[in-house]
């Protein structure tokens, strides 16, 4: 399943999802790197 996080104020990424980690943040793949951060969540729902 594909994901969006942010890192830091500016910078989002999207990739594949990996993980939950304990603190609230998950972690995405994009190509061989993972990414940890903030999921995005659509207040639309």
């Amino acid at each position: 399943m594909v994901k969006t996080i942010t890192v830091g104020n500016y910078v989002s990424i999207q990739g594949l999802f990996v993980r939950d980690l304990a603190d609230g943040r998950i972690v995405v793949r994009v190509g061989q790197e993972e990414f940890a951060g903030r999921p995005v969540v659509c207040k639309n729902r």
